[in-house]
């Protein structure tokens, strides 16, 4: 398993979904752009021929080819070094080009036809496929299985050379492109994948008490926007003492928070094992207009301890001190020790700049209380398609790296206080290496907000009659 790391694959598939590209389509691709390796990102057969569902797989990936199959034999796209973000606009590049790798009949027949007009290379609007020079080429188009093409000033060709006036699509896919050396040598920070260390993480878990007899548990309140993964990391931790994949929390997600309830998730060690001294108090997702998902306000009322589980969420309403289940006189064992902030790994480039302005707008508030917090970047294996297959290489991973220090930078946190994780999704079963991504995430928690126990007189134990 080790040499996903050390010897990369030239195409990198994503779970259960296999590549199109035959081995000698996969050598004319890597002639065409210098050598490089692909990591499968989108497959119309299996996602859908929608432009959503594209820019959802897509945007945020670098480098990235699209290619068309029809039913005449012809595999053609195009390639484009920019990211696509939805911008609704033209980008600019220079090194884009549409391609030709078969023509009539299967038959190989490289053609590389570059831009010429680099300001009009790529059309990034969120409601359009794959689409070079303004409808030079465009895949998907009006979100069925078809392409549609056009000589213009931005790409000047033949279009009968591209596909055979064929436009009827067999498939679709878009593949990120990656520098052959896109893993480090040595991991940037050092964990041990062993079953032992599994183990001795949760032992230390379930070991854990705080020093405060007040405080017989420890409270993390998870913050993010909505579809980041909150629930999920619940769901995951609990998984992991559970021994076995459980969904208690609801997650999944939508347009709006999926979650609309305050809940206090205690975890327990086995079916019937007794409580962990850990308990995930879970909100609404964050969202970027006003009005709509988690208000500020609330969070202010939640680290203080006076929002009941269970309690209602209603934007257009928030919790006053004559509110039904409004706890009056919290003790700290009622208010929160630490924050997690839960942020998709994939999006964190595209994030709305209200969002973004909201995040940082919590995280002050959070500060002013003076709650330490760790960031759990999650769905770490689509920023990079190869922890699908390989956990272990997360710290070796250079595209991981790079979203951690955007993460760093948009939130104003530092690196040491961002982890990457990998939620249960789809799995059925247990994987080691996800255990200890998550246990790891949940034990720095646990450090964090012990730290922040220190700030309160030491207790003496009460002696025993």
């Amino acid at each position: 398993m080790r040499e996903l790391c050390q010897l990369p694959m030239r195409v990198r598939r994503m779970a259960g979904v296999k590549s199109r590209l035959t081995q000698d389509e996969v050598k004319q691709l890597q002639d065409l752009l210098g050598g490089r390796q692909f990591s499968l990102l989108y497959k119309a057969s299996v996602h859908g021929y929608n432009a959503s569902i594209f820019h959802a797989k897509c945007d945020a990936q670098g480098p990235t080819v699209a290619i068309a199959y029809n039913g005449s034999g012809y595999i053609f796209g195009g390639f484009t070094r920019q990211s696509y973000v939805s911008s609704g606009g033209y980008i600019n590049d220079e090194k884009a080009f549409l391609f030709r790798l078969k023509g009539k009949e299967g038959v190989l027949s490289p053609l590389k036809i570059p831009v010429k007009t680099a300001s009009g290379a790529i059309y990034d609007y969120s409601a359009s496929g794959p689409n070079f020079g303004g409808g030079a080429l465009h895949l998907l188009n009006q979100n069925t299985a078809a392409a549609a093409t056009s000589s213009n000033n931005n790409y000047t060709f033949n279009v009968a050379d591209l596909h055979g006036n064929d436009l009827g699509l067999m498939e679709c896919e878009v593949y990120r492109v990656e520098d052959i050396s896109s893993f480090l040598e040595s991991p940037w920070r050092k964990i041990t994948w062993t079953t032992e260390e599994r183990g001795k993480i949760m032992e230390e878990i379930r070991s854990y008490k705080p020093y405060l007899n007040s405080v017989p548990r420890i409270r993390i309140l998870v913050l993010g926007p909505i579809g980041a993964g909150k629930s999920s990391f619940f769901n995951s931790v609990n998984s992991v003492f559970r021994g076995y994949v459980t969904s208690q929390a609801i997650a999944g997600s939508d347009n709006t928070s999926v979650t609309t309830q305050y809940r206090t998730y205690p975890v327990k060690d086995g079916r019937d094992g007794k409580p962990l001294p850990i308990i995930f108090c879970d909100t609404m997702g964050i969202e970027e207009k006003s009005g709509a998902g988690l208000e500020i306000d609330e969070v202010s009322s939640i680290i203080k301890g006076h929002v009941p589980d269970r309690y209602q969420f209603n934007p257009a309403a928030t919790l006053r001190s004559d509110s039904p289940g409004y706890v009056k006189t919290p003790s700290l064992k009622d208010q929160i020790h630490c924050v997690a902030f839960v942020i998709d790994g994939c999006k964190i480039e595209i994030l709305p700049e209200k969002l973004e302005e909201k995040l940082k707008q919590l995280r002050r508030k959070v500060n002013q209380f003076g709650i330490p917090q760790l960031v759990l970047l999650t769905k770490v294996d689509e920023i990079c398609p190869t922890l699908e297959e390989d956990v272990q290489c997360v710290y070796k991973s250079k595209a991981v790296e790079k979203q951690m220090r955007i993460t760093a930078e948009k939130l104003g946190i530092p690196l040491a206080q961002i982890v990457p994780v990998k939620n249960y999704c789809s799995e059925l079963d247990l994987s080691c290496d996800v255990d200890i991504l998550l246990l790891s995430a949940a034990r720095q928690l646990i450090r964090l907000a012990e730290s922040y126990l220190d700030n309160f007189p030491f207790e003496k134990p009460e002696k025993e009659p």
